[in-house]
């Protein structure tokens, strides 16, 4: 891939994007309460510039972005938020709509690259497929080892992109994979049972995706799967009845080098399950009164792409540089739950990786 300075990609789950846009799409300005809690809709939105011009991201991969539906559109909204921020990525795109009021999208710098929604996979019949199928069907899979496949579908289809830069393709697939949380639990079996089917669910999510990264990387594409996986190595003491997380089974751990993807942040959990660990999301723990960090959000490449790519988490309490920034570092507070992650690829002729940019 040629140019003349790095591509940078980034993915961001923005919690209650969509609470704040009217139906029209236009940014909801006030100082009325936004879904955040303690921050108004003004405040939020001021962060959401402050972050997404400070990214300055050819292209970045909206996790819970504002809905589409008979009377809300996702690109709209985006496109009209890009120019509330004065931003380069002002181009947006979603593939199939999902069931929630959370889509993914990908906003984008039409100038530097040519994108559009290509799916992949043939359309599953009504019980589902093995092999693969469209992100929008079904998927089958034997998950508890007793004999009987059970049907898996995502309520977020994952978005799969062609993307042209400088004349040359790069496949992109922006993933928000099933909540592991057990929501609705009303008492402790409830919460196992909930917990361990939702963990079931994510990591067959998981499994059909690495299907699709299987065909892509043995096509010899050059592949970015970027988004919320809600997943991390040793995250949760379910994990062990399935032998391993949905990460490493996207990662392809277990198969060749040249089936591989790699993402360092991953990396550093599946080999240091103790210890200083990364994280891409902080979360208050209301019984506890305090704050829990998790490692949700991934930019994972594929071996061609590895000697290029430079990684960042945008951690306001992680990162020197956003630390001494400090309207930054209040606005990554302000905005999400989550923090960006960002990949700067290089030019094909750079022999060194590219920069980690500031701020």
């Amino acid at each position: 891939m040629g140019g003349a300075r790095p591509l940078r990609l980034a993915t961001y789950n923005v919690e209650w994007f969509n609470a704040l846009f009217d139906d029209a799409g236009r940014p909801l300005d006030d100082a009325r309460p936004s879904a955040r809690y303690g921050i108004t809709r003004d405040r939020q939105l001021t962060a959401l510039r402050t972050v997404f011009s400070a990214l300055d991201a050819d292209g970045i991969m909206v996790i819970e972005a504002p809905d589409t539906g008979t009377k809300r559109s996702t690109t709209r909204a985006l496109e009209r938020f890009a120019a509330s921020a004065g931003i380069r990525a002002r181009k947006a795109i979603i593939g199939y709509p999902s069931e929630t009021e959370q889509e993914i999208a990908f906003l984008y710098d039409p100038d530097r690259l040519t994108v559009h929604h290509d799916p992949q996979g043939a359309p599953a019949p009504r019980q589902g497929g093995h092999d693969a199928p469209r992100f929008d069907t079904a998927f089958r899979y034997d998950l508890d080892a007793d004999g009987i496949s059970e049907v898996i579908r995502f309520s977020k289809p994952p978005l799969e992109l062609a993307v042209t830069w400088d004349g040359h393709p790069l496949r992109l697939i922006g993933v928000h994979a099933k909540s592991k949380a057990p929501h609705g639990a009303r008492d402790g079996a409830e919460l196992t049972r909930l917990a361990i089917d939702n963990r079931r669910k994510q990591l067959a999510q998981c499994l059909w995706l690495r299907q699709r990264v299987t065909a892509h990387l043995a096509a010899g594409d050059a592949l970015v799967v970027l988004g919320d996986l809600n997943d991390g190595p040793g995250l949760d003491e379910y994990e062990k009845l399935f032998g391993r997380s949905g990460v490493e089974v996207i990662l392809g751990l277990d198969g060749p080098p040249e089936l591989r993807l790699h993402d360092p942040h991953a990396a550093m959990a599946i080999t240091q399950r103790l210890g200083v660990a990364p994280s891409t999301a902080r979360f208050y723990i209301a019984p506890q009164d305090r704050w829990f960090d998790a490692l949700l959000d991934f930019v994972m490449v594929s071996p061609d792409l590895c000697p290029r790519a430079t990684w960042r988490i945008w951690h306001p309490h992680d990162d020197p540089a956003i630390a001494r920034t400090p309207a930054l570092w209040a606005a990554l507070l302000d905005a999400s739950d989550h923090f960006p992650v960002t990949l700067d690829l290089a030019p094909v002729e750079s022999a060194a990786p590219a920069p980690i940019l500031g701020p």
